[in-house]
């Protein structure tokens, strides 16, 4: 009896760092798959984020089963898919495209990645005012997770105010009037006093982009911050978060846990989320040496 196998990858810029090849092929392993998963990097490729249709076309052609899709390709790739699944239209991103019978599928596993590693790394932290630094793919999802956890207010804070805006009329469609904000960047300093958290959704802080997202200055103990960057794990945001004695949540869970979904979707198998946490533990120790 022959092995399955499966033909995996991520389209996005700047991905070399990334360890979502390694994630899957290892979880794969521990089921007995054959799954290669390779990384469509725009930079090396020398294309710009509008050539996602291609890309995913080409690779539709080749074989492949399934794709992740990260930045600047989330919201750019929704047009050249022939359905969504349900509750993904809403959500105005796609991270995860499948290829089922010759049809292309997209999916977001950024929400229920987040919302498990928010539910397990900081347990009990309070939602009642949470301001939100980005409204792009990863920050239509992370918002959708912050209002599906229970945050009363969402204040989303980006340099784009038309996207800021549309998002926010997006999430107060679906969760209820009021629910969801909108304030420009140089308004931090008026809303973050009020708020009792901070989720950070910007390439901000990762390898190729390093850096904080906003004044350190603005940054106080008794605020919760969350950050979707994993690579590095420990982002700038995070260390002077820390260091202030804020409660922290790094970008490692929920890049594991969406893998775990999508890893669920290309495969049809129960992934194993607690030794795939092992695992990025495991490459983030292994790359720092």
């Amino acid at each position: 009896m022959s092995t399955p196998s499966y033909l995996t990858g991520l389209i996005g810029s700047g991905i070399g760092p990334s360890l979502s090849p390694a994630l899957h092929e290892r979880e794969a392993d521990r089921h007995g798959l054959r799954l290669l998963y390779r990384t469509l990097d725009l930079d090396t490729l020398g294309v710009p984020a509008e050539s996602v249709g291609e890309l995913i076309s080409a690779a539709r052609t080749l074989g492949f089963d399934g794709l992740n899709i990260t930045h600047p390709c989330k919201q750019l790739v929704i047009e050249h898919l022939d359905e969504l699944s349900p509750g993904t239209a809403e959500l105005g991103a796609v991270n995860t495209v499948v290829f089922r019978g010759g049809r292309t599928i997209g999916h977001n596993t950024d929400v229920t990645g987040f919302t498990q590693s928010f539910a397990r790394g900081l347990p009990g932290a309070a939602t009642r005012e949470v301001v939100q630094i980005g409204a792009g793919g990863a920050g239509s999802a992370v918002a959708h997770a912050m209002l599906s956890l229970g945050t009363d207010r969402l204040v989303l804070v980006d340099t784009d105010a038309v996207r800021a805006g549309a998002l926010a009329d997006a999430l107060n469609a679906r969760f209820g009037t009021g629910r969801a904000a909108t304030a420009a960047p140089d308004e931090l300093a008026a809303v973050l006093p009020g708020a009792d958290g901070l989720v950070h959704a910007t390439p901000t802080g990762m390898a190729a982009h390093p850096g904080l997202p906003l004044p350190a200055g603005l940054l106080r103990a008794d605020l919760w911050v969350a950050e979707v960057v994993y690579r590095p794990l420990e982002t700038e945001l995070i260390r002077t978060a820390r260091e202030l004695g804020c409660r922290t949540l790094d970008g490692g869970g929920m890049a594991v846990f969406q893998a775990a979904d999508a890893f669920r979707l290309f495969t049809g198998r129960e992934p194993h989320a607690e030794e795939m946490l092992a695992d990025l533990a495991d490459l983030v120790g292994a790359a720092a040496v």
